[in-house]
């Protein structure tokens, strides 16, 4: 409860009792002022009350921001930290292909007849599917 509702709520009450007081005395001036008292505390509590809410939605705007920024930097860690994972990944299936591809050249190398036969065979092969009529 802030000050303007506190003091609303006063001038409201003080306002119904000038009314009150106002009509057993039958002074028709107390009773306007003690209305006009009335409807001015009921405002100023409303305002009081308006002004409550909207620090309580700039406190909750606030405390959803910070939240928002937080989760937003620990999202951006770990999609860096997933992006690092997969370039180590990268690398060594790269490595594992080269380190696989030198071999299989090596292989091939070191027996040459061989290797040269299974191309020729491979070749044969491939022209023989190929070939229209069989």
């Amino acid at each position: 409860m802030n000050r303007d509702q506190i003091e609303g709520g006063l001038r409201h009450l003080r306002g119904r009792g000038r009314t009150a007081l106002g009509a057993v005395t039958g002074r028709p001036r107390q009773q306007i002022d003690g209305a006009v008292d009335q409807v001015a505390g009921a405002l100023q509590h409303g305002y009081g009350r308006a002004r409550e809410r909207a620090d309580g939605l700039h406190r909750d705007g606030s405390q959803f921001i910070d939240e928002a920024r937080t989760r937003g930097r620990a999202l951006a860690d770990d999609v860096q930290d997933r992006a690092e994972d997969l370039r180590r990944r990268g690398r060594g299936y790269r490595d594992e292909a080269v380190r696989r591809g030198r071999d299989i050249v090596a292989r091939a190398d070191d027996n040459r007849g061989t290797t040269l036969l299974m191309v020729a065979a491979a070749a044969f092969a491939t022209g023989w599917l190929m070939r229209r009529t069989r």
